[in-house]
């Protein structure tokens, strides 16, 4: 939904039985009618196609041969996306990868975003304002509607922006989202650790 609101025509989704491939984008009615069938029990993305006239099922078998500007891999389980695939997806002229699961590509996919100058926000960034949603946070915090949850992701989402580009500048490594991650992250539990002795 947050993609299409901010203007991007997303192609593709999937679950676990595969995906749907829709060439010419999936706009808010489409991605109603999707969000309606994975909401009923047990009902898998593949069954789009019986809605949809246009639609492929996975169609080619693999996700990562459909040219793409921009692909958000949401995949549960790490280390899904290669070095191979991070060279397709160069190819085919994808210009970045923003996670959104828990470390699906891996330490050799990740060199391959960098050496082939690919956009790359790694999971440990771009994951990092979903604390705001936690059940604890919840209680603490409580969120009474989609506009004061939007406003307060991205504020927490800019801060951590902020903070990750500030420290790869800081460390020599400007405009590294991932050296400026890694950094960053050391020095917050470093400093927890030094505080507690």
């Amino acid at each position: 939904e947050k993609l299409i609101h901010f203007g991007a025509i997303p192609i593709t989704l999937s679950d676990s039985s595969g995906h749907i491939y829709e060439d010419e984008g999936i706009d808010a009615s489409k991605l109603s009618i999707i969000k309606q069938i994975k909401a009923e029990r047990g009902a898998r993305i593949g069954r789009y196609i019986m809605a949809s006239t246009t639609a492929k099922y996975s169609d080619p078998e693999n996700i990562l041969e459909i040219p793409c500007d921009l692909l958000f891999p949401c995949c549960v389980g790490s280390n899904k996306i290669d070095a191979d695939d991070v060279n397709m997806l160069a190819d085919a002229g994808c210009m970045g990868v923003i996670e959104g699961g828990n470390m699906p590509s891996t330490p050799e996919a990740c060199a391959i975003y960098k050496k082939r100058g690919m956009l790359y926000g790694p999971y440990k960034a771009t994951m990092a304002a979903g604390s705001i949603v936690n059940g604890t946070e919840m209680e603490v915090n409580p969120i009474d509607s989609t506009d004061e949850l939007d406003e307060r992701l991205g504020e927490s989402v800019d801060a951590v922006y902020d903070k990750i580009t500030k420290t790869a500048t800081e460390f020599n490594a400007r405009g590294d989202l991932v050296a400026g991650t890694n950094i960053a992250s050391f020095l917050k539990v470093a400093n927890v650790m030094m505080a507690h002795g």
